[in-house]
């Protein structure tokens, strides 16, 4: 059975021609049907409008069908829409047709056979009209459900910890604040030296195991309102608010790199020392403007330093 509320959209110079197909659609069942004389008409009614299915003389003058054609498809584009093709003609060869399929048309009807292919050809797009705009739909839906997801997708699944988006949306907000309430933000990079190297050594199941027991050590190391990341699989990413600009030195977070470097961790392959290195970057109101980018290639540019001498590196916002 047709649709009866299917969108079509009649376009042709001749009156006597539009009001025929008019007839004929409206004894098959159709009674949304759009008329212009003209493809600057039609596209006129297509932009307040879209249309499911566009019957349209190939000849006529100013704009002819595959220019409309081409027009169409530009606006189906902007109002994520399809609309179905059908060209009247009186063209034959397949050179011609191929070229306008080429074009983005769909079908075409003759001119010589038109009470005979009319209506047949406008029940095919009926059809396809429908599974076009349900699978248009479709894709909407899964664009807007991953979209969505991607905003939500702030956590690290290996170890719960935030990962790198949500450790820059929190220095984001580190920043304002203290842009309007004062203190001093200190960002943190921990670095585990040897992580590529003891993960080729005992293999994937057993490093998992290890950054987990990293995880746990670093969130009993540091207070609770800190912002605590896992960034890739040789980095952490600690942010930590303080009311004073002082307190974000190497001394403050002496426990912390000892904890890591000290104490090893109870994994299946035994007991595994790690060198972890540390690296701050510190700043508060009188630093800004800055952004988080800027912060993040501070503290990875001081890392090495950390690595090569053992000890926390620090820095404060704005350098000297």
């Amino acid at each position: 059975m047709p649709n009866p509320h299917l969108s079509i959209l009649v376009v042709d110079d001749a009156k006597f021609s539009s009001a025929m197909i008019g007839r004929a659609l409206s004894q098959a069942g159709y009674q949304d049907v759009r008329f212009a004389s003209s493809a600057s008409e039609a596209l006129q009614l297509l932009e307040q409008r879209p249309a499911s299915v566009l019957l349209a003389d190939w000849l006529m003058p100013e704009i002819d069908g595959l220019e409309l054609t081409a027009r169409v498809r530009q606006l189906d584009e902007t109002a994520d829409h399809y609309t179905y093709i059908i060209l009247l003609t009186g063209k034959e060869g397949e050179n011609v047709l191929g070229e306008a399929f080429d074009r983005g048309v769909d079908d075409f009807i003759s001119k010589a056979a038109m009470n005979e292919q009319l209506v047949p050809r406008v029940y095919a797009a009926d059809r396809l009209c429908n599974t076009l705009q349900r699978l248009l739909h479709e894709n909407r839906m899964l664009t807007q459900n991953i979209a969505s997801l991607e905003r939500r997708n702030l956590v690290d699944p290996l170890t719960g910890l935030g990962n790198p988006r949500y450790l820059r949306q929190k220095l984001g907000d580190s920043l304002r604040q203290i842009e309007s309430r004062g203190g001093a933000v200190c960002y943190l990079l921990i670095g585990l030296q040897d992580a590529s190297q003891l993960r080729s050594q005992y293999g994937d199941r057993f490093f998992n195991e290890l950054l987990h027991g990293v995880a746990r050590r670093l969130q009993q190391l540091v207070r609770p309102l800190d912002v605590l990341t896992r960034l890739d699989d040789n980095h952490f990413g600690l942010i930590t608010l303080l009311e004073d600009l002082h307190e974000c030195s190497p001394s403050s977070f002496k426990r912390l790199h000892e904890g890591l470097n000290l104490k090893a961790f109870k994994t299946s392959e035994g007991f595994i020392t790690l060198k972890a290195g540390i690296s701050l970057v510190g700043l508060d109101a009188k630093a800004l403007p800055t952004d988080p980018e800027q912060l993040i290639q501070h503290a990875e540019k001081l890392l090495a330093e950390s690595h090569s001498s053992g000890r926390v590196a620090a820095m404060r916002l704005p350098l000297p």
